[in-house]
């Protein structure tokens, strides 16, 4: 029989409890590194550009008009899949059309319905990644025959690269959290009104016609979360689609802790 010494025996429990430890699961990972967006665009998932531009076939004079600047994600099908679902969906270009299930499907219906002059440009770009992340920014810009002007809309996408699937508001903020978030957006909206001349000059009277909203249309970036309107729903159509940023040391205590960098 052979007896291990106080010192080896002391050695094995130490061996064991770092391997333990490694095995472990990291609960506490950030999934938002401290880092500059230029540092962390490096990282996470491949994308290729998916841009062409075209007319209805067959037709002469004026015609419809359909431009796609896009993302593919070589690889990534999950991802490739529900970006092209999701800027399908954002194509309500008329009063009587049902959301298709894929861009080549709205492009069919498109081409039968579109009046002579419609025009529909669709495109993703890459908002903020890292290795954890891919946030994109969807947009759908849609110009109808006869219409004082096009109407746009943009849609978030923040992916879990590891879960394959996106986030939503619930899953990022904390359990009882989101009317505290909402504080906080409405915190940062005073702010952006602060920045635009015409809600300055009449404050009342914009507020009146403008109110503020909450809005689930995030995007978790380096800086913090940004919260993205479209056109008319908290400001006139010269203002474009405004751009909301609270900043992450305002949101602790309401994100995960996941989504706070450190």
């Amino acid at each position: 029989m052979i007896l291990q010494s106080p010192y080896r025996a002391g050695l094995t429990a130490l061996c064991a409890l770092v391997l333990s430890a490694c095995a472990a699961p990291q609960k506490d990972i950030s999934l938002i590194p401290t880092q500059t967006a230029d540092v962390t665009s490096k990282d996470g998932v491949f994308t290729q550009p998916l841009q062409y531009e075209r007319q209805k076939p067959g037709c002469k004079g004026d015609c419809p008009r359909l431009k796609v600047d896009s993302l593919i994600f070589p690889g990534n099908k999950a991802l490739t899949d529900y970006v092209d679902q999701q800027l399908a969906d954002m194509t309500q270009f008329d009063g009587t059309y049902t959301a298709q299930a894929s861009v080549s499907d709205f492009t069919d219906y498109y081409w039968v319905h579109a009046g002579p002059r419609d025009e529909v440009i669709l495109s993703s770009k890459v908002r903020y990644r890292n290795q954890h992340l891919t946030v994109l920014e969807l947009g759908a810009w849609q110009y109808l025959t006869g219409a004082a002007h096009g109407m746009g809309e943009i849609r978030f996408i923040n992916w879990d690269n590891q879960k394959k699937q996106a986030l939503t508001l619930k899953d990022i903020v904390k359990p009882n959290q989101v009317p505290a978030f909402i504080e906080k957006l409405q915190q940062a909206h005073q702010r952006w009104l602060a920045t635009q001349e015409a809600a300055q000059e009449n404050p009342t009277e914009y507020n009146r016609l403008w109110p503020f909203q909450p809005s689930d249309n995030i995007a978790l970036t380096d800086a913090g979360v940004v919260v993205k309107y479209n056109s008319y729903e908290i400001a006139p159509y010269s203002s474009g689609q405004p751009e909301l940023l609270i900043p992450y040391p305002e949101l602790r205590g309401i994100l995960h802790p996941a989504y706070l960098p450190r």
